[in-house]
């Protein structure tokens, strides 16, 4: 299942009232840096608000609330609030399993690695391990 977020930000300017709203793919932003970016950025972005503007400082003044995850990010809202640390570890050690899982199954003939704990938790240390080591 993907992962996705539905952001908005409520504010007003000027004295007119500003309503920015996106459905974010955080797999995409996953991918493409490894972190999430500054979401207060991606919304402005999203919708033609210049970011070197006093209507963007207003704007990051304020709080995105967040609501519709999918997938890991279920984890991670509560209470319209998106813990986006905790996503990004989340998300880094799904993809980390996830190729273990392939390994385990071509190499070693184990369709479900969570059946076989010791060699789930062996994989994963040697992972790190080599992760460390580069």
């Amino acid at each position: 299942m993907s992962n996705r977020i539905d952001a908005s930000i409520e504010f007003s300017y000027k004295g007119e009232s500003y309503s920015p709203t996106a459905t974010i793919d955080l797999d995409v932003m996953m991918i493409k840096s490894g972190q999430l970016p500054n979401l207060h950025r991606t919304l402005a972005l999203q919708h033609k608000i210049d970011t070197y503007s006093y209507l963007y400082e207003v704007m990051e003044s304020h709080e995105i609330q967040y609501s519709n995850a999918t997938g890991l990010a279920q984890q991670c809202l509560q209470d319209g609030r998106f813990d986006l640390p905790a996503f990004e570890q989340l998300w880094q050690e799904n993809r980390e399993v996830t190729a273990l899982e392939d390994i385990a199954r071509d190499q070693l003939g184990i369709e479900d690695l969570d059946a076989e704990p010791k060699f789930k938790q062996a994989l994963i240390e040697a992972y790190r391990l080599g992760k460390t080591a580069c």
